[in-house]
C-alpha cells in the first residue's frame, strides 16, 4: 500500500489560512463603553488686564492634541479640539498626559495636563493654552 502525500501548494495554502485564521481571532485590546477624557481647550488671557467683576480673559481653541501612556509615554491617541474648544477621546481606564500641541511661535503655548481614566467614566479636563499677554 502506498501512502500519497499532498501537493505542496496544499499544505502551503493551508498554513496560510490557518496563519489567517489564528490572526483574526486573536484577542485585541478594547475601551469599554463609556471610558475616556471629555474636555475644552481655552486661550488666555485674551485682554491685557482682567477686571475682578469681569469674567474671565479666555476663549476657546481649536487645537491639536497628542494623548500619551502615563506609564511609559507611548502615543495612544492624537484628537483635535473642535472650534468651540470641546473634544473627547474613548480610552480604557489608565494614566494619560495631554500634550498640547505648539499653536504658534512662540505662542500660544499649552502645558500637559496629566489624567486618570476611572473604569465607566469620562474625565473631565480643561486645557489652557497661554497667549503670552500680560
Amino acid at each position: 500500500m502506498s501512502v500519497r502525500l499532498a501537493r505542496p501548494w496544499i499544505v502551503a495554502w493551508l498554513v496560510v489560512a490557518s496563519v489567517f485564521v489564528a490572526a483574526c481571532e486573536a484577542p485585541t485590546a478594547t475601551t469599554p463603553p463609556g471610558t475616556g477624557i471629555r474636555g475644552t481647550v481655552t486661550l488666555g488671557p485674551t485682554c491685557p488686564v482682567q477686571q475682578a467683576d469681569q469674567p474671565p480673559c479666555v476663549t476657546p481653541l481649536a487645537a491639536s492634541l497628542v494623548i500619551t501612556s502615563g506609564e511609559d509615554g507611548s502615543v495612544v491617541a492624537r484628537v483635535d479640539a473642535a472650534a468651540d474648544g470641546t473634544f473627547q477621546v474613548d480610552l480604557p481606564p489608565g494614566s494619560y498626559v495631554i500634550n498640547p500641541q505648539p499653536g504658534g511661535d512662540p505662542f500660544p503655548v499649552g502645558q500637559p495636563v496629566d489624567v486618570t481614566v476611572e473604569p465607566g467614566a469620562y474625565s473631565q479636563v480643561e486645557v489652557a493654552y497661554d497667549t503670552g499677554i500680560r
